[in-house]
């Protein structure tokens, strides 16, 4: 029987309130809920890195490297959370054949073996998919309390959101999946 209460496969969108400068209007992909807590990776906060730097790191050789496209070497890589800053995740559409992949519910799978991101430089990674560094982590009960506590709301993700619209209109795309104008709801949190 499938857990009905699970997050995953949900957007997170901070409220206004939300000051914690590690979540402040971001968009944060639920990629895990269960019992044991949650882990998020936040959409919408390009680092000072692109993935050319990221293939350099990874030292493949300018052979290898030939095959990228100027447009993916220059794709921000994104801050997908303030734990593990260094370990890195692959948000893509496509299932592929690589080694430790998660499927989140039918369309969204999330990759952490390093074989998506040679498959990525090489022009046989997915179509779509961003690339994220470290991620953000809730432990049991946590995340549904911030929730009671008007700290975010959800909803049922939504891939154009993920991989196709900019950036810095992620917040506000996402709360329109709510028909919500995110910018005009008041950042003082109230209760009825």
């Amino acid at each position: 029987m499938a857990d009905t209460t699970s997050l995953a496969g949900q957007l997170l969108i901070a409220m206004p309130s939300m000051m914690d400068p590690n979540f402040h209007r971001t968009v944060t992909y639920i990629c895990e809920h269960n019992e044991n807590g949650a882990l998020g990776l936040v959409i919408n906060r390009p680092m000072d890195m692109d993935m050319g730097q990221i293939f350099q790191q990874l030292a493949l050789t300018d052979e290898r490297l030939a095959n990228v496209t100027p447009s993916l070497a220059g794709d921000p890589v994104l801050c997908g959370g303030p734990v593990e800053t260094q370990r890195g995740f692959v948000l893509h559409e496509e299932p592929g054949e690589w080694i430790t992949t998660l499927t989140i519910g039918d369309r969204i799978h999330v990759t952490t073996s390093q074989d998506v991101l040679t498959a990525m430089a090489t022009g046989d990674g997915p179509d779509r998919a961003i690339v994220v560094l470290g991620y953000a982590g809730w432990s049991p009960g946590q995340l549904e309390f911030e929730i009671a506590g008007n700290a975010w709301l959800n909803v049922p993700a939504a891939p154009h959101i993920i991989f196709d619209t900019p950036f810095d209109e992620r917040w506000q795309g996402a709360a329109g999946l709510l028909g919500i104008d995110i910018a005009t709801v008041s950042p003082q949190a109230g209760h009825a």
